[in-house]
């Protein structure tokens, strides 16, 4: 059983990106509702439309996403209880501790 049942589930670019929807598949498998993040890279990795598909959610792939109706960006945090970067690459861990947000992750 899930302690936290809305997940947001960050995924960058790197090869292990494609483990993220095993992820996601049992996270759903367990009862969350799980919304996802892709970074541009990630989008190299695994196709927006698998994330979709088995989560059931809008995946956010920019900033200014013409889908979503309202601040994504903002709102997303609203009903979160955890949020999980998979993979977490240097890459992306760098950005978080300089504060660069060049990213909607």
């Amino acid at each position: 059983m899930l302690k936290y049942k809305n997940i947001v589930l960050g995924v960058t670019g790197s090869i292990a990106a494609y483990k993220s929807v095993f992820l996601l598949r049992e996270l759903v498998r367990a009862g969350a509702n799980v919304r996802v993040i892709l970074t541009r890279h990630a989008k190299e990795f695994a196709a927006p439309l698998t994330f979709k598909t088995l989560s059931g959610n809008h995946v956010f792939c920019s900033m200014f996403d013409e889908a979503s109706t309202d601040i994504s960006h903002i709102n997303l945090q609203d009903d979160t209880d955890i949020f999980v970067v998979a993979p977490a690459t240097a890459n992306i861990i760098g950005k978080f501790a300089a504060g660069i947000a060049d990213d909607f992750l």
